[in-house]
């Protein structure tokens, strides 16, 4: 039994002298959301076009809850559910009719039951036999998804499939993704929203130039130990930096309101820190790790990445 919803092995994409993709390898895991990062021209949708065979591979493999692509290609595409760029129907039938036109085209049989089933799952059952002409954008990219989803796939691909959604699509769509993960389904997103992919995703890669040069839990911490910014509420903050000057020896440390400041310790400094202040008769209200945002990691990342090349 395959252990991975998705594994993509050496992906590689050559364009005369030009790589657009260079020798990427990562899994998907059963029942998460993976969520591919970069800037404009890293290789994001060129790797999901390789993955749903709607350009060639130059190299690398693609299997799909275990099976090759190249090897058996009708039983591994139909594990497969996918919207690349904006969902396009026919405006002027309904939703319904534009399921069953594309449920009539599938490789599985599809039945009625199995249309009303996605419908309701992407909550369309109020407008399923209004012309999509009607639908606003969030309407028709979830009605996208129920296509994607009339195969019953293990595997769902999006390419930023959050673009031109308001606030409250993006939210919808977030939450829908996670009722999706939630019953099992595997998700494989693209997008340059660094914000919303910190709410939608499990684990996420960053690619930069066609590589891959990073993959982590989207929960992933430094060591437990590492020194991270730490804000201290207290009495009075020069006070209170004053006394930690004194009698500990820190790394940064800077008063940032008549209240607060903030410290560069590890986990263990900030009990001593603590300490400190309660020996010298600073009150303390409050206590707070400064984490790193997608955003604060990502550029961390890809700007390591230029100093290198620098150098």
């Amino acid at each position: 039994m395959a252990t991975h919803a998705l594994e993509v092995r050496s992906l590689t994409k050559v364009i005369g002298k030009k790589k657009l993709v260079d020798d990427v390898s990562f899994s998907v895991e059963k029942g998460e959301i993976f969520g591919l990062l970069g800037p404009n021209g890293a290789g994001k949708t060129t790797i999901i076009r390789m993955i749903v065979s709607l350009i060639k591979r130059t190299d690398g493999a693609v299997i799909i809850n275990g099976t090759n692509l190249d090897e058996q290609y009708k039983d591994a595409m139909s594990e497969m559910g996918a919207i690349v760029e904006n969902p396009e129907f026919y405006k002027y039938m309904s939703g319904y009719k534009n399921l069953k036109h594309y449920a009539n085209m599938a490789l599985k049989e599809v039945s009625d039951e199995r249309i009303k089933e996605v419908v309701k799952l992407v909550k369309l059952e109020d407008v399923m036999h209004k012309k999509v002409k009607t639908y606003s954008l969030g309407m028709r990219q979830r009605l996208g998804v129920a296509q994607a989803l009339l195969h019953n796939p293990s595997l769902l691909i999006l390419d930023e499939p959050t673009n031109g959604l308001d606030p409250q699509g993006i939210r919808e769509f977030r939450d829908y993704l996670h009722t999706l993960a939630g019953q099992g389904m595997s998700v494989l997103v693209s997008s340059h929203l660094l914000s919303e992919m910190q709410l939608m995703c499990n684990r996420f890669a960053i690619l930069e130039k066609g590589k891959l040069i990073h993959i982590a839990s989207m929960n992933e911490t430094s060591e437990i130990d590492e020194a991270k910014e730490v804000v201290f509420e207290v009495d009075n903050s020069q006070e209170a930096v004053d006394v930690v000057k004194e009698q500990i020896e820190v790394s940064s440390i800077k008063v940032i309101s008549d209240q607060q400041f903030s410290v560069h310790i590890n986990r263990a400094g900030i009990g001593t820190i603590n300490r400190l202040l309660i020996s010298n008769e600073i009150d303390v209200f409050g206590i707070n790790r400064v984490e790193a945002t997608l955003e604060d990691r990502f550029f961390e990342i890809t700007n390591q990445g230029v100093k290198e090349e620098v150098k």
